[in-house]
């Protein structure tokens, strides 16, 4: 049910985020296009209202329908006009909202040093202290961006404190989406888990009458078949509903309050040593790599159920004459508990799904075994229980349970 929740609320988040950071970027970058053009459109302001603003060399005075360059006013930018004569800076006129700090003589020659033929260019207006366009052997229009510079980096500046106000808004609005979404999906599922703990523990007790009553039971020749497939039978279903009433308990969620710092070497080479028996009878031999005294805040009954459990699955989809290696260290801030045994390979696709309830990679020889594929869904439970991850994979014929613990 977390898990749902989790994705549920990542997808609505980020999809909200997305949509907001398009939206800014977008703002951004219109007003972006709009200073550049705006920036571009003064640079050619001398064409745009008629080049010829002095006589060329076949007329002895300007065209009627030249611009007054002196008296010519541009708004909200700061705009010089630099007449060249000879290669050196003549005259300038200074157009819109003039700054004291801006040298546009000094910048005008800079540009005549540095260019010698037609240039126009336009910084990157975030940054470029100014924009011209040098005409050669004519004139210089220069812009002084540091106006539009300080317009766009504010406009920016506020966009990254709107994107940062309305993103925890969006994470407040995905909350509450995600929890009225998965409302049904909860209350169903608080329904289902509530049943299978309920229907388990109903169902111990008339298995406890059935097993006590088949154990005073006489066999003869005539009944012992069917005495025997009574115990049989009614152990294979305590297994289950020992198995239900665990993972019920667990899914409830672990009371943290309740952890103790606990011996975690010694409750894995505890379990170690009680299965060294099992593994014997499968054929199999058990080596430990452990590391002293590594200590954890856990629940100590969980802990030696989730290494029995991982033991009890490798040495059961172990080849005989072979060996499960159990490694515990701490590495990097976290204790690793790695099972690995030689057997048959988990298939592709199925690394996540072992880890299901009721879910068995091979049904037929599971139900042979008495496993109804609860034992690795309760691991899980227990190491998420802990702020852990779990996980599975296997190379060639080596599978490998990996659980890690953050510390």
């Amino acid at each position: 049910m977390k898990e749902l929740n989790k994705k549920v609320f990542l997808t609505i988040f980020a999809i909200l985020t997305v949509f907001l950071l398009i939206s800014l970027v977008i703002l951004n970058l219109q007003s972006y296009r709009r200073e550049y053009e705006n920036v571009r459109r003064n640079l050619n302001i001398l064409y745009d209202h008629g080049m010829f603003f002095k006589p060329r060399d076949d007329m002895n005075e300007k065209p009627e329908d030249a611009p007054d360059i002196e008296n010519m006013m541009i708004i909200d930018y700061e705009v010089y006009t630099v007449m060249i004569a000879n290669g050196e800076v003549d005259k300038v006129f200074a157009h819109g909202n003039i700054s004291s700090d801006f040298d546009a003589v000094s910048t005008a020659g800079k540009i005549l040093k540095s260019h010698n033929q037609d240039t126009v260019k336009i910084g990157n207006l975030y940054f470029s202290k100014y924009s011209f366009n040098y005409i050669k052997d004519e004139s210089i229009v220069i812009v002084n961006d540091s106006s539009v510079a300080k317009k766009l980096r504010t406009l920016l500046l506020e966009s990254v404190l709107i994107f940062l106000v309305l993103d925890a808004v969006i994470l407040l609005i995905s909350r509450l989406i995600t929890s009225w979404i998965t409302k049904p999906a909860r209350d169903a599922f608080d329904r289902q888990t509530e049943f299978i703990a309920d229907a388990s523990h109903e169902l111990k007790t008339p298995l406890a009458v059935i097993m006590a009553s088949s154990d005073e039971l006489v066999a003869d020749e005539s009944n012992v078949k069917y005495i025997e497939n009574i115990k049989y039978e009614s152990d294979r279903m305590n297994r289950l509903i020992s198995g239900l009433l665990d993972l019920s308990k667990l899914e409830e969620g672990a009371t943290k309050d309740s952890y103790k710092n606990e011996n975690l070497s010694k409750i894995v080479e505890k379990n170690c040593l009680a299965y060294e028996g099992v593994a014997f009878e499968q054929g199999v031999t058990i080596d430990t790599d452990i590391e002293d005294d590594i200590t954890f805040k856990c629940s100590k009954e969980d802990m030696e159920k989730l290494s029995a459990t991982l033991l009890d699955n490798a040495v059961k989809h172990s080849y005989k004459d072979t060996t499960v290696k159990v490694k515990l260290s701490k590495s990097k801030g976290a204790i690793v508990l790695k099972v690995i045994n030689t057997g048959d390979p988990i298939k592709e696709g199925d690394e996540e799904k072992i880890f299901e309830r009721f879910y068995r990679a091979d049904k037929s020889r599971s139900r042979s075994d008495n496993r109804y594929g609860l034992g690795l869904a309760i691991a899980k439970k227990i190491v998420t229980n802990h702020n852990g991850t779990i996980k599975a994979y296997s190379k060639e014929n080596t599978t490998t349970f990996k659980a890690e613990f953050k510390i």
